[in-house]
């Protein structure tokens, strides 16, 4: 049995990844600093599963994180621990630079430093390459960040990859397009818009609805991850995502198309156009043949079909809205009225 540990494991991939890991027979242990993005409910399904288990640790506590790996020894760490929300990153960076950079140091300061070999996937962002008009950005294609979320990304996976060719530490860099599914927090596009569907609120979408991007079921970027874990070349990068593009207008309509065989549309569930936040990336699409091809994977699920699958889980789990902080589902765009 291989173990593992997962970062992050409380937020929304984390414990999309720590659910199929226990089903394929992995022994893995979750470590998470609780932020509003963290939640309990996620792994509520797993967590008397004799072989997971929950320690809370702050990436940028070295120390403790150090005795947990030194004590645990895992056979692989997948970090997915880090702020992520772009909005949040314009209001307030310092927070992206300590989990997202710092804390990706320390990861990789005990991993060079411990005297068990642990391979690391770190996963990251397709935002990394920034605006993409027209193509689709390749694995040795430039990075351009455009937020100061994208860029504390951008930062870490070349501190990974120096760390892969000045130390030789065993890592590979994940790049995967916009996930979703369920256990999502609402402050993202498709579960904030569920919500609202729910309670009868405005449809907020940013600028004129134009903004495109890639989308992948969260199932399946679990499953590309666990297979780059098992087969993927050490050093290497790995663009992962679905070659299918929406932009935001055209995912509300689908998402509607979905929620009227569910529930009945209130008077107020309708579109309404937001000012566009700073810097607003246009489209994001990546080219993901070198793991199709490398590595014999690709996506199941189509976005219809997993739009489906995401809104049953959330009408069904509507208690995990109740389970946040309501100031963070609220005090995020659009939600607010």
């Amino acid at each position: 049995m291989n173990k593992i540990l997962v970062t992050g494991g409380l937020g929304f991939i984390g414990s999309n990844l720590i659910n199929i890991l226990l089903k394929k027979n992995y022994k893995v242990l979750n470590i998470d600093k609780i932020t509003y993005a963290s939640n309990f409910y996620n792994t509520r399904d797993y967590k008397k599963n004799r072989n997971y288990k929950f320690i809370k640790c702050d990436l940028n506590n070295k120390n403790k994180l150090k005795t947990i790996i030194d004590s645990y020894k895992p056979d692989g760490i997948f970090n997915i621990a880090a702020e992520t929300h772009v909005d949040r990153s314009i209001d307030g960076p310092k927070n992206f630079i300590y989990s997202n950079i710092l804390g990706v140091f320390n990861i990789l300061e005990i991993i060079r430093n411990s005297k068990k070999k642990i391979k690391l996937i770190h996963v990251s962002t397709d935002e990394v390459y920034g605006d993409v008009i027209r193509g689709r950005s390749k694995e040795d294609d430039a990075y351009k960040p455009s937020s100061p979320y994208a860029a504390s990304k951008a930062s870490s996976d070349h501190l990974v990859y120096s760390y892969i060719r000045t130390f030789k530490i065993p890592a590979i860099v994940t790049n995967c397009s916009n996930n979703f599914g369920p256990r999502q927090h609402p402050e993202k596009l498709i579960p904030k818009l569920i919500y609202n569907i729910l309670n009868n609120k405005n449809l907020p979408i940013y600028g004129k609805g134009k903004n495109s991007r890639e989308w992948i079921y969260v199932e399946d970027h679990c499953e590309a991850l666990i297979k780059i874990f098992k087969s993927g070349n050490i050093g290497e990068f790995y663009n992962i995502g679905s070659n299918y593009n929406l932009n935001n207008l055209e995912v509300v309509k689908e998402l509607i198309n979905v929620a009227k065989n569910k529930v009945i549309l209130g008077k107020n569930v309708k579109v309404k156009f937001v000012k566009d936040r700073p810097g607003h990336d246009m489209r994001y699409a990546i080219n993901s043949n070198k793991i199709k091809h490398k590595l014999k994977w690709k996506p199941k699920i189509s976005f219809y079909i997993g739009l489906k699958k995401t809104f049953d889980w959330y009408f069904e789990n509507q208690k995990y809205f109740s389970s946040l902080n309501k100031k963070d589902i609220v005090g995020r765009i659009g939600l607010k009225k």
